[in-house]
């Protein structure tokens, strides 16, 4: 028997549908139709929303873990507990560390990734470590150091080929190079922690880049005499922006202008994650560096930000409330977005005939209500 889902709304990759049916029969996703089926199980959501499963393409930790822990049992309860933040796919993404560190976490991670029972990893994203120190954030600046090729071999070799992103800085030596060939093997290249200039960022995007490192977050700002980072976001061509959108990385009016300017389509909404995501305020670690998580916000000693304990389902509803996305916008920069900037979106992103029945049950107050994997509920508000 064939199963159908009902509900008011639906948010297709072909567009968003009012009140009608959809195929999840043995968790694959079918058609859409409005007529009611006949001889069908339902699964009633009325009053609802159907929107494909958010993807978080930068994320460093969840419930007390960290990618960095090198630990295969940690990534399976990441993996679980982002079926709670509305979260079905996701890149667990690394810190910037020792070369062999990174090497074994790499490894561990492409051991693992087909055994979690979660959110469903569909890559690493290596967040680091050839950064400069201007902007180092919470990065450990004694790691740095210019783009190596034959260390990104073996990482990617050691992770079984699953690092699908790369963040650097443009200014750094070698980069075009190290862009030109990583790109050419479909490794996304990202710009970030980074005191480079709008020449060096066009450059670098020349080469091959195509992803900006949490907009306006750990990158030279904008200045009317010398553009900078933030100015190469705002005005180069066919480049993606993630965006951390917990009001407190960045200004709702800020995150409004890089979404009027770059496009709705080109900005991905991400968690920016650490270990205390999920957890009580207190005392935590982001790769090597104590933090102090209170009042919304994960920060170092110093008093910098320090990745984010922000939930990607928060932060749909943050945009929409901010009057600065709508639903519909909202939802793409969370799950189209994200896949396509990451060259993962034949795997998610996106309600589609054929795929995996990976998607989210929403209030039309854009609270969560479910998350279904395989088209089986796994997680009920």
């Amino acid at each position: 028997m064939k199963t159908f889902i009902y509900a008011d709304k639906f948010f297709l990759n072909s567009g968003v549908k009012g009140a009608g049916y959809l195929d999840v029969t043995n968790g694959i996703f079918g058609t859409y139709t409005k007529e009611k089926p006949v001889d069908a199980e339902i699964i009633d959501q009325s009053g609802k929303w159907i929107a494909p499963g958010l993807v978080d393409t930068h994320i460093h930790g969840y419930m007390n873990h960290d990618v960095m822990d090198n630990d295969a049992e940690g990534i399976k309860v990441m993996s679980e507990g982002l079926l709670s933040c509305g979260v079905t796919s996701f890149l667990p993404t690394t810190l910037t560390s020792s070369k062999e560190r990174l090497k074994d976490v790499a490894e561990t991670i492409g051991k693992v990734y087909q055994e979690v029972d979660g959110a469903k990893i569909q890559g690493i994203y290596f967040e680091g470590p050839f950064f400069t120190e201007e902007h180092k954030g919470a990065q450990n600046p004694s790691y740095f150091g210019d783009p190596d090729l034959d260390t990104f071999h073996e990482w990617q070799e050691a992770s079984g080929g699953l690092i699908k992103k790369i963040a650097l800085a443009p200014e750094r030596k070698g980069v075009k190079e190290f862009v030109n060939t990583v790109t050419d093997e479909g490794v996304v290249v990202s710009l970030g922690h980074s005191n480079a200039t709008l020449e060096e960022a066009q450059e670098a995007v020349e080469a091959g880049a195509s992803v900006f490192v949490h907009a306006y977050n750990g990158m030279r700002g904008l200045n009317h005499r010398e553009p900078g980072m933030v100015g190469a976001l705002l005005s180069l061509q066919h480049v993606f922006s993630e965006l951390i959108c917990d009001g407190h990385h960045v200004h709702p009016q800020a995150a409004e202008i890089l979404m009027e300017k770059a496009g709705h389509d080109h900005v991905a909404l991400i968690t920016d994650c650490m270990m205390a995501g999920g957890m009580p305020d207190g005392n935590y670690n982001l790769g090597e560096f104590p933090v102090v998580v209170k009042e919304g916000t994960a920060r170092l000693e110093s008093g910098n930000l320090a990745g984010s304990i922000l939930k990607l389902k928060e932060a749909i509803k943050n945009v929409v409330e901010w009057d600065i996305a709508t639903p519909e916008e909202a939802i793409m920069m969370a799950t189209y977005v994200p896949a396509v900037s990451c060259k993962i979106d034949d795997k998610c992103g996106m309600i589609s005939e054929g795929r995996a029945a990976d998607f989210i049950v929403l209030e039309p107050t854009m609270d969560l209500v479910a998350t279904y994997l395989d088209g089986v509920e796994r997680y009920h508000a």
